[in-house]
Order: structure tokens, then sequence, then C-alpha cells
């Protein structure tokens, strides 16, 4: 077996997981049951190929640090699905394309090029937060900040490790 077989019953049980993950979160994966298990599987081999789970959709360096934003779920998940209803691979969709009442649309590109990643400026950082004397950190995946010596493990809001947290003052 090569790295890139993957079989049914892994795709199957991850399938179910992610699936139970996403609703008791609030998500709904896309009801396209063979074209949702295609992604997982490609998912799964690029967490045996890599030792995470990149999205399948966007090219991975094979660097984890460089590929922070793409592990499933991306960071540009939410935003996506705010926009347009679903992200830009169509793992996730949103309610209102779930229950048609929303059509999909093409997702462009929202990753920034390497020189395009916004960081507030000193002096912007010190007039947003002046009286909190821990550092705050922010998940890169759904924005969920916490103010305390280090990010969490996980996530309580959407699950993801505590690598996909960003210091954000």
């Amino acid at each position: 077996m090569s790295m890139n077989d993957i079989s049914k019953e892994e795709v199957n049980r991850f399938y179910q997981e992610l699936k139970q993950q996403a609703e008791s979160a609030g998500y709904h994966l896309n009801p396209d049951e063979s074209f949702t298990k295609e992604l997982l599987e490609s998912i799964l081999i690029n967490k045996n190929r890599y030792g995470y789970g990149a999205c399948p959709c966007r090219l991975a360096a094979g660097v984890k640090e460089e590929d922070l934003d793409l592990i499933c779920p991306c960071d540009y998940r939410d935003p996506d699905l705010n926009e347009f209803g679903a992200c830009y691979c169509g793992l996730y969709i949103s309610s209102e394309v779930l229950s048609g009442q929303k059509k999909l649309t093409s997702i462009p590109e929202r990753r920034p090029g390497p020189d395009q990643h916004p960081k507030l400026d000193e002096s912007s950082q010190k007039n947003v937060l002046t009286n909190i004397s821990l550092p705050i950190w922010r998940c890169r995946v759904c924005g969920y900040l916490c103010a305390r010596e280090e990010p969490p493990e996980t996530c309580p809001i959407c699950k993801v490790g505590k690598e996909r947290f960003e210091r954000f003052l």
C-alpha cells in the first residue's frame, strides 16, 4: 500500500467524525457525499504526505509553518462561507446553500501572497488594547481571542490545535 492508498473505511470514518464535529459546531459539510468523501480522501493523503491535513484545493508547500493557514479547516473557511456560502473547495457550505435559499457561485482565491499578510503596526496595537498585561492570542480559523500566557491546546470554538493561533497583541 502506498502513501496515497487510503482505505474506504478510513475515509468513511473521517467523514463521520468530521460531519459530527461540523454539525456540533454549527457548520455543514457539502451534502454531495461522494464529492465530500473525495475531498476528505485528499486531506488524508496530504496528512500522510506532510504530517498534516492540508486543504486539497490549494498547493501546499509541505512545510507546516508555511501551510498553517491551509490546514483544514483553513483560515479562509469562515469568510468564504459568510460571503459566498461555501468554502473555496466546497467541503463546507452555509445553511442558506444547504436549504436552497442561496445558489453557489465561484469563489475567488482569498489567500494572500507571501508579502501580503496584514499586521498591525506598533502604534495601532497600543491604541487597540492598553490595559491587558497578558498576550492576546487569536485563532486564525475562527477569530477567537483569548488573553493568557499561551494559546489553548484546542480552540474552544472551532476545535483546531494550538499551532493555529497567532499572537494578536
